[in-house]
């Protein structure tokens, strides 16, 4: 959670914050503009303003310290979590985390709509009804069309756009609506 989330929830302001925690007000505006990053600074302000606002270091750095991975890496993942769960409790799973408005909020957009594109390509596939929780997201896209690596390398290598036109003939809808080329989910190793 962000120091500015924390502060609407605890009804505080930056002021009361700083004079509280005794961290700067100059250094707390700073962290909540972004122009100072919180995992940049001391503990001893870290561990003022967490103790203030009522939640661990970790928690109030969680944003800071989380690592995103490469989105082919990202897709490998979940596709193997959907083999290793099997289609009914990757589907239970996925709800319950939440991740895809998780990402969302994060500005994660590719991984939110491949993640969203795989729980309504699974739903259909299971004759289940979609999932109205994310009806906002569905109409939404990326600006522009996401390639498997393995498709950008064969166009690099036969100096042709030839493979990504087939790539996208050959997709998956769920995944192509959000401009994601994706056509075999279930074939991991």
């Amino acid at each position: 959670m962000i120091i500015t989330e924390l502060l609407a929830q605890n009804n505080m302001t930056k002021y009361r914050l700083s004079h509280n925690s005794n961290v700067p007000y100059t250094t707390l505006n700073d962290i909540c503009n972004g122009k100072t990053n919180l995992a940049k600074c001391s503990a001893e302000t870290v561990y003022r303003l967490a103790k203030e606002l009522n939640v661990s270091m970790e928690e109030l750095l969680k944003d800071c310290l989380e690592k995103r991975c490469s989105f082919e890496l990202y897709k490998s993942n979940v596709c193997h979590k959907l083999k290793n769960l099997g289609d009914i409790d990757f589907l239970i799973e996925t709800l319950k985390s939440d991740d895809i408005r998780i990402y969302y909020e994060k500005k994660w957009y590719p991984e939110c709509l491949y993640l969203l594109a795989m729980v309504d390509y699974v739903s259909r596939e299971n004759g289940i009804e979609l999932c109205e929780e994310y009806d906002d997201l569905r109409n939404r896209k990326l600006s522009e069309i996401i390639y498997p690596a393995s498709i950008l390398a064969l166009c690099a290598s036969s100096k042709s756009d030839a493979p990504k036109k087939q790539a996208c003939r050959e997709a998956i809808p769920e995944f192509m609506r959000f401009n994601i080329v994706e056509s075999e989910v279930r074939n991991v190793n």
